[in-house]
């Protein structure tokens, strides 16, 4: 225990020397002065060298007046027709000061987006977001026009979460787009958003999306406090947020999901539930989240119920098998032979006895193979992708076989479970790892190992409860008039009638 102590405190040392610790203290605000020229020269100073910062300096009525834009982050025609020409061809004749930039934000200019702030912090971040900022002399306040106009990804397919009849439309990187996806699904004022600012460095925006005659307020003020206590200096997408949501119960599982369709997320928030939107990120935050929706999707609702029950059968099954499939074939093979058929004791014995490895050093070996593969043709170009699929197929496949690295039933058992893997692809993170997991325990222990875990497994995703609302409900704790949508699903005619609620479901 005292070496452990040592070592980690070494070890933090040795993270000390190369990080730096961020400040958690709100920066203070740096008021506008009213000299014209020390704005600037601060703004200047912010900014440095910037070569897409533009400065465009103009006198409206005598008054000089400036204007500040990143070049690239607004849409120029948009900043000239609505902000800059009726500014500077107006009258202040008798306006001056901060009464000129409350005339040109409410009289003169005809954008809709704006805002007046006497922070010149908050102005550049707002210029860097796409705003054009507008100053003069004698004002302690400035006003941003909003003209954002910078490059965007247009709305296409999701690339993901495939479904038959549902929805063509997917999120993109920009969360104005995605909520305005949402808003026309939700045509009702309850549909409420938020913003919050996250990043010490980035200023990400966040939104954070709910219903408010639906969600519990203390699961939306929760959500909005660790957002604003987040300690992060950098967010370039929903992950990063990620763990300061969930959980702190150590989990394979999660208490926070996402998606990439606006339907789904639509769905979510009619349900009480709190969905957060990162800028510059093309899916959606859910919490809480709970197990069994893991086995839900859209098609589900847009199906006959006895299809859509089928169908959740189906995936539970191909969850079970992509874990414990390897590690029972593995158990049944080393400790439990007198468990397999007669006329499959010799056939199995013999393709086993070929190879050089025990069974249990094969399974992990093999399904260590196709993890490597699987992930070199997920992040090789998509013209040398195929080429992965090919040789990975050959290797592993019937070169492998024919070799005598590894048996036939074992490839057959490779292949059942890469499939049943891909069935629940939300789950696949904790399926990898559990799947080696079990391959180990039914190695050395048997099944009753592999019972032991999987009692260890349910133990742990029961006692994850994010936001109050238990994991694994409503199977534990029981409540069942939520199994009206857990397997089997009632029709359209009687779960149309009452809407179902998370916060129903806590303890």
């Amino acid at each position: 225990m005292i070496r452990m102590v040592i070592f980690m405190n070494w070890f933090n040392k040795k993270v000390d020397e190369i990080t730096v610790k961020e400040r958690n203290e709100k920066p203070e605000k740096k008021p506008i002065d009213k000299d014209l020229q020390k704005n600037v020269a601060y703004i200047k100073q912010q900014f440095g060298d910037a070569f897409d910062v533009k400065y465009r300096k103009y006198n409206a009525s005598g008054k000089e007046i400036i204007f500040i834009m990143v070049d690239g982050m607004c849409n120029n025609l948009l900043a000239t027709e609505q902000v800059i020409l009726p500014i500077i061809e107006a009258d202040f004749t008798d306006e001056k000061g901060d009464k000129l930039i409350h005339s040109a934000a409410d009289r003169v200019s005809a954008s809709i987006d704006k805002a007046i702030t006497n922070d010149l912090d908050e102005a550049i971040r707002e210029a860097i977001y796409g705003s054009i900022i507008m100053l003069t002399e004698e004002a302690q306040f400035a006003v941003m026009f909003g003209v954002q106009g910078f490059p965007k990804r247009s709305v296409d397919e999701p690339s993901t979460e495939m479904q038959e009849r549902g929805s063509r439309e997917s999120f993109v990187e920009s969360f104005k787009d995605n909520v305005t996806m949402i808003r026309r699904r939700v045509r009702n004022p309850v549909f409420k958003t938020q913003i919050v600012e996250v990043g010490n460095t980035t200023k990400t925006k966040v939104c954070v999306c709910y219903m408010s005659d639906r969600v519990e307020r203390k699961i939306l003020e929760e959500v909005i406090e660790r957002l604003k206590n987040c300690t992060i200096d950098t967010v370039l997408g929903g992950g990063y947020l990620q763990s300061f949501l969930d959980t702190k119960q150590p989990s394979l599982f999660s208490g926070v999901g996402f998606t990439e369709r606006p339907d789904v997320l639509t769905a979510k928030i009619s349900e009480g539930k709190v969905c957060i939107i990162v800028d510059g990120t093309p899916n959606a935050l859910i919490v809480p989240y709970l197990f069994v929706e893991h086995f839900h999707s859209l098609d589900d609702y847009l199906k006959r119920p006895y299809y859509a029950t089928f169908i959740r059968v189906l995936k539970i099954a191909a969850f079970l098998l992509s874990v414990f499939l390897p590690g029972l074939y593995v158990a049944v093979c080393t400790f439990h032979q007198e468990i397999i058929p007669e006329t499959m004791v010799f056939a199995i014995t013999g393709q086993e006895s070929r190879t050089p490895l025990p069974v249990m050093f094969e399974a992990f070996f093999i399904h260590l193979i196709y993890e490597i593969v699987r992930e070199a043709g997920l992040r090789m170009p998509k013209s040398v992708g195929h080429a992965i699929s090919i040789v990975g197929a050959l290797v592993i496949g019937d070169s492998a076989v024919t070799a005598g690295i590894i048996s036939a039933p074992m490839l057959i058992i490779v292949g059942l479970t890469a499939v049943s893997s891909f069935v629940v692809s939300t789950l696949y993170e904790p399926v990898a790892v559990m799947r080696f997991a079990f391959i180990i325990i039914g190695g050395f222990s048997g099944l009753y190992g592999i019972m032991m875990g999987f009692a260890a497994v349910l133990v742990n995703a029961a006692a994850i409860n994010p936001y109050g609302v238990p994991f694994t409900s409503p199977l534990s704790p029981t409540k069942i008039g939520a199994w009206r949508d857990l397997i089997v699903r009632e029709d359209w005619r009687k779960m149309g009638k009452r809407k179902m609620l998370v916060q129903k479901l806590e303890k």
